[in-house]
């Protein structure tokens, strides 16, 4: 089996780069900042036009009709620009909610306990099993309150305890971990290629920074969390398996986190300025690990597989307790 990317999805990845290089350059990521991290609605009707929502709906409803190992491409592309908003729950919402297709609404999520992202601008929020739209939505905003985010892109707001649910439905949670994934994917490899870039151009001592060993392990440790991340993503969205997804999400958030601190180190005194864009990666892959499928959560669920798997054939646990007393022992 081969899988290698086929040309249509290399050429989807790069249309989608090219598209967030035009309508999302770090002017207006910068300007992104500068709004709290306020959802542009033209950028918003863009990318619904571009089909980045609508991707994987049937062309008879309006879709793409593609599947998800195309929609993980377009949400790598997607973390590696930092695009903000809250993406996965609109993508996911598409044939759903009406207008969340064409970008014409916003749609957020309830992900358990978890405060809930964009909640202030949003036409609809799924929460389990329904949509909470019109006066609902409104009174559920209403007694929402906002929480400090960590992510200067990401507004918060925590929902009264009447309206938090954990009943998504399996598939979209482990969907919404993939998109996720991919999301974390992507800022790995961003912050990967920014350390290597800067390493070649900063200069010590009369040479370039990347010359030096400590500073070559560094970029050398980036890449090598990136890759297995990558054939973790890609894989997880061929099989759609829940336990692959697990540790498609733990390896993608272990990526995203650790490079963006290496990236971060490697920029030195610069990399802990406001106008440096690292921390901006950095906050964003926290914010994320702990969305749709935490370390803790996802860690349980590959424990559980190993479990049900049971002992591997000829090993001493496979005999369990009576060979172990047949076995005699010195």
């Amino acid at each position: 089996m081969d899988f290698q990317l086929s040309d249509d999805q290399r050429a989807l990845r790069s249309g989608m780069r090219d598209l967030l290089g035009a309508v999302f350059d770090r002017g207006r990521l910068r300007a992104a900042v500068e709004r709290g991290g306020a959802v542009d609605r033209g950028l918003w009707r863009e990318l619904g036009a571009a089909g980045f929502f609508a991707l994987r709906l049937p062309e008879a409803e309006g879709g793409v009709g593609l599947g998800l190992p195309e929609a993980v491409l377009l949400f790598e592309e997607a973390g590696r620009a930092l695009l903000p908003g809250p993406l996965v729950a609109t993508h996911l919402a598409a044939g759903l909610v009406k207008g969340a297709a064409e970008g014409e609404a916003v749609v957020t999520a309830a992900d358990g306990r978890l405060p809930v992202a964009h909640l202030g601008e949003a036409d609809a929020v799924l929460a389990g099993a329904e949509a909470l739209t019109g006066e609902a939505l409104h009174a559920c905003a209403a007694a929402a309150r906002p929480v400090r985010s960590m992510d200067p892109l990401t507004p918060l707001h925590r929902m009264p305890p009447a309206e938090r649910t954990t009943a998504h439905s399996e598939r979209f949670r482990c969907e919404a971990a993939l998109l996720t994934a991919a999301e974390q994917l992507g800022s790995a490899a961003r912050t990967t290629e920014a350390a290597v870039q800067h390493a070649g151009e900063r200069e010590q001592f009369g040479w370039p920074i990347g010359s030096f060993q400590a500073v070559k392990h560094l970029c050398a440790d980036m890449l090598a969390r990136t890759e297995p991340a990558r054939a973790a993503v890609y894989a997880a969205a061929v099989t759609g398996d829940p336990v692959e997804i697990a540790a498609a999400k733990l390896l993608a958030d272990d990526a995203a986190v650790r490079n963006a601190r290496d990236c971060l180190q490697i920029h030195g005194g610069l990399g802990f300025t406001w106008e440096a864009d690292v921390h901006l990666h950095l906050k964003r892959a926290w914010l994320r690990s702990a969305c749709w499928l935490g370390g803790a959560a996802a860690e349980e669920l590959l424990a559980a597989d190993l479990g049900a798997a049971g002992p591997l054939p000829g090993s001493s646990a496979a005999y369990g307790r009576a060979g172990a007393e047949a076995g005699g022992g010195g």
